[in-house]
């Protein structure tokens, strides 16, 4: 089986470095990476044909509900649907998908022509556009993520060393300067618009994002705030706090996912080691917090656990991260175990317990969105859907090479 070759090729001493609570009966039976995969793109056939208007994209789905609640284009989670409609399309080479790809991507073209105060446009335009001009070499796709990019840039302010989140912030929360960590994740476009015709300068931001929020927004074992907060005169760091998780110094998953991601993709981008080696040390805090079935909770300090909701948006994003990051590891111990977390996570996330399956449109349940808000509890959300379509095609991507 192509899982053992894998074992073999990795070397039988790396199942040394794997968790104890990961090898059970259960995570040891055979894994199906191409049904859940099938089970993804007919979920997607499915739900592509309830879809009537190509701005309205689907968010979310509560408890009770059968089907998604929409946004519109300038939401932050517009780019997902259609790059889950990308990866799907990707996938399978079904045309009746690429069509509904095509359609909910080319409305979010119109983003740009509002203000441009967002930090989000990686997480809305390169998750779609990015993917469809990966696969379709469309020269108006690229043309907006260059234009994207340049805006995105807009928000760095060189005195901080980071591109500046939520500019409301400013005046609600008397932060003069604010970076959240999912803001790695929209460093990706700007690396793609520097190799493709973009400006240098947009790659030395990002690195300069990157290597700031290495000493503000990591904390020194690892774990991670969600917003850091700094001074505009000098551009020294004030203080790290939370908008989504528990506490101030509590750790909320989903920031913790969005770290690994984060720095993984910037290593890759820079082969800059010091990039993998904080991605490998925000990976082994993950797994050192890691509850029994791997699933974290929201946060991992609510003082409600066990009781506290679950996030399978955090352990997607993680279980993706994860694999990108062992593809990199040169030590064949710590890439085993880093695979086999990332296996767990997706075995565990592929369970009846986390799987929709006839209950809603969407792939997987029990996702937290923002708990201090009381909003998206125990729901479905979309993101969490594409980056566990995501990890399931890395894994697949994985194993078909031994």
């Amino acid at each position: 089986m192509k899982r053992n070759l894998l074992i073999q090729f990795l070397g039988i001493g790396g199942i040394l470095g794997l968790l104890v609570s990961c090898v059970t009966k259960k995570d040891n039976e055979e894994f199906n990476v191409n049904n859940m995969i099938e089970y993804c793109v007919d979920k997607t056939r499915s739900t592509m044909l309830t879809l009537d208007d190509a701005d309205s994209l689907p968010r979310n789905i509560y408890l009770y509900q059968k089907n998604w609640n929409k946004v519109g284009i300038h939401d932050w989670t517009s780019g997902f649907w259609p790059g889950i409609l990308w990866y799907a399309y990707e996938v399978s080479g079904d045309t009746s998908i690429l069509t509904q790809a095509k359609r909910f991507t080319n409305p979010l073209q119109d983003i740009l022509d509002v203000p441009v105060d967002n930090h989000d446009l990686g997480f809305m335009l390169f998750c779609s556009m990015g993917n469809g001009e990966r696969l379709t070499k469309s020269i108006e796709y690229k043309k907006t993520l260059l234009v994207a990019a340049d805006s995105l840039a807009t928000l760095f302010n060189p005195k901080v060393g980071t591109i500046l989140s939520w500019p409301a912030m400013r005046e609600k929360m008397n932060w003069p300067h604010n970076t959240i960590i999912d803001n790695m994740i929209n460093l990706e476009l700007l690396f793609w618009a520097s190799k493709n015709g973009g400006s240098q300068s947009l790659y030395d931001i990002a690195v300069r994002h990157a290597e700031t929020c290495m000493h503000t927004l990591i904390r020194p074992d690892y774990t991670t705030y969600h917003v850091a907060v700094f001074d505009t005169i000098d551009g020294h760091f004030i203080k790290g706090v939370t908008h989504q998780g528990y506490s101030d110094d509590s750790q909320w998953a989903r920031g913790q996912g969005w770290a690994i991601y984060g720095y993984t993709m910037v290593y890759r981008e820079t082969k800059d080691k010091k990039f993998l080696d904080t991605a490998i040390n925000l990976a082994d805090k993950f797994i050192q917090m890691m509850p029994q079935d791997k699933v974290p909770y929201w946060d991992f300090n609510d003082p409600s656990i066990p009781n506290a909701p679950k996030d399978a948006s955090a352990a997607a994003i993680i279980a993706s991260g994860l694999l990108e990051m062992a593809s990199y590891v040169k030590d064949e111990n710590s890439k085993i175990k880093y695979q086999e977390v990332a296996l767990c996570l997706l075995k565990e996330l592929s369970s009846d317990k986390y799987l929709s399956g006839n209950k809603n449109q969407a792939f997987l349940l029990h996702s937290t969105g923002h708990w201090p808000k009381r909003t998206e509890i125990d729901a479905s959300i979309i993101y969490a859907d594409y980056y566990y379509f995501e990890a399931l095609l890395r894994y697949k991507n994985l194993t078909s090479r031994f």
